[in-house]
């Protein structure tokens, strides 16, 4: 079997991975980063979500690698697209034009920034970037992790690799479960967090919906219509008790008021935020950017609600079934394609279907046309020196306390307003407004291993924290820090528990990762004190 040894092993190449590599290796720290499938970049990538963001992204709301990334794409598009004069000119060139984000785009243009932010490390092997390998277990001695046992997919080929410290940013805290670091999965209960959101009991099984994205332009006149899904009879005829329509309809349920809203494909082309039709909402590549006829097709992004999976979670069960539901969720998201272009009524009046949508699997890189990978809300979560509450945050929660908890240790900033999707057990959308808010060092050390770091989602926070820490820039800002803060330890002889715990020691980090690599550690008065907006 072979054998490797680095200064920092980061398992799970997604959003918070690649960030925490670029500041791990910034710090001047050797690195080996593996990810499961063959595309760094998880969500951005591998699951094509474009980035769900915060209302003041342009000027404040995440760090400089973070925003060095996002001009990355829009230069990418200006360096090799054909921008009309007037959009290659715009400051803010959303290339999607879609409304969900300010900066819609592509997944291969994310992965091809990602790459050329990673190159100059791998020049040297400073860097090793291992694709297509997955941790099968995880070697403890005591309260140390010892080594990482990976499995390269394909070849089925065994690499145990060793590293002072290790990073765990897989989608769903995958180290956590091998390497038995205490954690926590589903909902908690009232009575240990306290929390007006919270279940009255708790529910590992309680998670949030997962999601199989995929890609699709519209061909008027041509016939594009996939295979008959094998459960599209099922989907045909499901309705949730909670829903208020079908699964395979126009009719949505409002994230905050749980009433019905219509929400058709082309109907209502409004561009405002989160307004217009579902075809606008994630349009990832906008044709009016070009020149005329240049592009037969916008191109958009399917993430919406009837592609949600609430059947059943994919933690804290077997492999069979995590499996099923895996598959579910694919057979949903083709189930939803194939009524679009078969039965959906169209907004012309023109009878049922839209057999000119086309399934994009180059643009996401597959065969089938799906997503490389599903789309995750909720990953396992460790239990911290510090977890983040809904009274820390929650606008509702913290009543006439106006603003967020400050956090004296904080590494970062974010704002999204705490969006659950409809969960496993059958509740409904938990959408509730909550203060911009800080990232405390203390989520990223866990209670008792001393050398593993969350890098992603799997930070000390809640079943109902999570639905605003779990967006792609704060993610970013969790791996950057647990990357620094590994770097750190070692350039200074220290430790992470250390750093949080000792005044002088945090001072000196928090200098570090502001002055040093640009993170944003407080918000400007104006916005601390604004809630993040509805629906």
């Amino acid at each position: 079997m072979l054998e490797h040894h680095t200064d920092i092993l980061i398992i799970g190449g997604g959003v918070g991975g690649v960030a925490a590599a670029l500041s791990a290796l910034r710090l001047g720290r050797r690195v080996i980063l593996t990810e499961e499938t063959d595309w760094l970049g998880g969500q951005l990538t591998s699951q094509a979500v474009p980035p769900d963001e915060g209302v003041w992204i342009e000027e404040v709301g995440c760090t400089a690698s973070y925003r060095a990334f996002r001009e990355g794409v829009r230069a990418y598009y200006r360096q090799h697209y054909p921008l009309r004069p007037e959009s290659r000119n715009e400051v803010h060139l959303n290339p999607g034009a879609g409304t969900v984000s300010r900066l819609c785009h592509e997944p291969r243009v994310a992965l091809a920034v990602l790459e050329a932010m990673l190159a100059p490390y791998r020049a040297n092997r400073q860097l090793d970037v291992l694709l297509d390998t997955r941790p099968i277990s995880v070697g403890m001695n005591g309260d140390r992790v010892e080594a990482v046992t990976v499995e390269h997919v394909p070849s089925g080929e065994r690499t145990v690799l060793t590293a002072p410290y290790v990073l765990d940013a897989t989608e769903t805290g995958e180290l956590l479960d091998l390497g038995g670091v205490e954690s926590v999965i589903g909902a908690e209960g009232q009575a240990e967090t306290g929390e007006p959101h919270a279940l009255s009991e708790a529910d590992p099984l309680n998670q949030q919906a997962i999601s199989w994205c995929f890609a699709l332009d519209h061909l008027e006149g041509e016939d594009h219509t996939i295979d008959r899904p094998a459960g599209y009879s099922f989907w045909r005829g499901y309705q949730a008790d909670f829903w208020p329509g079908k699964q395979l309809s126009w009719t949505l349920c409002h994230p905050i008021t749980h009433r019905a809203v219509f929400r058709d494909l082309f109907g209502n082309p409004d561009e405002t935020p989160h307004g217009g039709d579902l075809w606008h909402f994630r349009r990832i590549f906008a044709r009016r950017h070009y020149p005329e006829g240049r592009y037969p097709s916008d191109i958009t992004l399917v993430n919406w609600p009837q592609i949600d999976y609430w059947l059943g979670p994919i933690l804290g069960v077997d492999e069979a079934e995590r499996q099923k539901h895996l598959d579910g969720a694919r057979d949903l998201s083709l189930s939803l394609l194939y009524w679009m272009q078969t039965e959906a009524p169209r907004h012309d009046g023109r009878g049922e279907g839209y057999p000119g949508l086309r399934l994009r699997g180059d643009v996401t890189g597959t065969r089938d046309g799906l997503a490389k990978a599903i789309y995750v809300r909720e990953s396992r979560r460790i239990r911290a020196e510090f977890t983040v509450l809904e009274q820390m945050v929650g606008v509702e929660a913290r009543g006439e306390l106006r603003g967020a908890e400050a956090f004296a240790d904080t590494v970062g900033i974010g704002q999204y307003r705490i969006d659950l999707h409809p969960s496993t057990r059958g509740r409904n959308y938990v959408d509730i407004a909550s203060w911009p808010f800080q990232i405390p060092l203390g989520a990223l050390i866990p209670l008792r291993v001393e050398n593993l770091l969350p890098a992603a989602k799997n930070l000390g926070v809640t079943h109902i924290t999570n639905g605003c820490y779990r967006l792609h820039p704060v993610e970013w800002n969790i791996g950057e820090a647990a990357g620094a803060l590994a770097a750190h330890a070692l350039n200074t002889g220290t430790t992470p528990r250390a750093v949080r715990n000792t005044p002088g020691l945090l001072a000196d980090f928090q200098r570090l990762i502001s002055q040093d690599l640009g993170f944003e550690l407080h918000w400007p008065e104006a916005q601390r004190l604004t809630p993040s907006p509805g629906f």
